[in-house]
């Protein structure tokens, strides 16, 4: 196992740095929080710059990228913000399941569409009463004619208002029937009449904005169905490990940068006369917190080299998911130590990341339910 980077695997990530470097800058970053703005030009950056190519097939316009490929690009987006990384791989994620599951024509007209920028995608799962148990969701979906209608409420909707954005949606479509085979997926615009938005105000992760999703008899064509009707659940569960693998990325390039910042600062302030980095008890904490950083992005690179290798990584994307997520808060909480009154203060970064370090446990699989797979995958029964 060798996880040293090819040479065009280092240009990808030093080409995705410097662009990074250009255009998300530390007053870009706070103002797509503060403002809670959608970074719009960050995305036309990986429009331009064969971002959103990179995963696809060249039969669709695509790069051919591989699942390494994928990763660094979202370790390095995590670097400057977790709710960048959203952005893209939001899209990208949805685009792959179309791939996946779409039939041809659906490939053939969705995703020249994505990776050209003139969309871009995001999912509606969760409902009110509807979040880790996803089988509970009340959303419908009924046929009628050449057209499906569709009533409920999705709620923690990310990025589902952002501009020519299309919703894939889930929804029951045979309530007779055991849930896993009664749920299929829909492509709706989120400006399709019947579709209310409602932005939430939230803790942190502001800039893509998280929404709740109202369907009042929305009416779709036929062809918005994905794949087949009733298929939703397993389309739902095939890209669950590459979506838990990106969000680890951005884990892991986001605690990274809350070391960099507290080591950063630990070096230049100064109290009693020397740099606060040389008493031990700040040198230890950022010690211990640069090791487990260093040892998620282990777990993180060999889930990664285990779904490039098509292996089943789902042991190791729901480890290296579990210890990121939890590294990421901790370090940003340790971050917020370090600096004391400055990381409490808005203009600095590190409040930031403690505010959005603290949903990486809840989404994507909160960190109880990554403990019951694991503990399920190690042959454990847990209720």
């Amino acid at each position: 196992m060798d996880f040293e980077f090819t040479e065009e695997q280092r240009m990808l990530r030093d080409s995705v740095r410097t662009m990074l470097d250009r255009i998300a800058t530390p007053a870009y970053i706070q103002q797509s929080d503060v403002e809670k703005r959608y970074p719009y030009e960050l995305y036309d950056a990986f429009i331009e710059q064969g971002l959103m190519q990179m995963p696809f097939p060249e039969e669709y316009g695509g790069l051919n990228g591989s699942v390494l490929d994928f990763t660094i690009i979202a370790e390095e987006l995590g670097r400057k913000s977790y709710d960048f990384l959203g952005a893209y791989a939001t899209s990208v994620f949805n685009g792959l399941n179309i791939l996946h599951n779409g039939t041809e024509t659906q490939k053939r007209y969705w995703l020249p569409r994505l990776i050209s920028g003139e969309i871009r995608m995001s999912i509606s799962m969760t409902e009110p009463n509807a979040g880790s148990d996803a089988g509970a969701m009340r959303t419908s979906a009924r046929r009628e004619g050449d057209h499906w209608i569709i009533n409920g409420q999705k709620v923690f909707s990310t990025g589902a208002g952002a501009k020519d954005n299309v919703i894939n949606l889930y929804a029951k479509t045979d309530s007779t029937v055991p849930y896993q085979k009664g749920v299929s997926l829909f492509l709706l615009d989120n400006t399709t009449p019947g579709v209310e938005l409602r932005k939430l105000d939230t803790l942190g992760r502001r800039a893509l904005g998280t929404y709740e999703v109202f369907l009042d008899n929305v009416k779709i064509p036929a062809d918005r169905l994905l794949g087949e009707e009733n298929k939703g659940w397993q389309y739902m569960l095939s890209g669950l490990q590459l979506e838990r693998l990106m969000t680890t990325a951005g884990y892991s390039g986001a605690a990274q940068s809350v070391v960099d910042q507290a080591l950063e600062y630990a070096k230049e302030r100064h109290q009693f006369g020397h740099p606060i980095g040389t008493f031990q008890s700040i040198a230890h904490m950022l010690a211990d917190i640069q090791t487990e950083v260093e040892a998620s992005r282990l777990l993180l690179w060999n889930a990664a080299w285990q779904l490039s290798k098509g292996n089943d990584a789902l042991m190791a994307i729901s480890m290296a998911k579990l210890f990121g997520s939890e590294t990421y808060v901790k370090a940003a909480n340790l971050g917020m130590q370090i600096m004391g009154g400055y990381g409490y203060i808005m203009e600095f970064d590190m409040q930031r990341h403690f505010r959005d370090a603290r949903a990486t446990t809840i989404t994507a699989g909160t960190s109880q339910m990554q403990r019951n797979l694991i503990a399920g995958l190690m042959g454990l029964k847990v209720k």
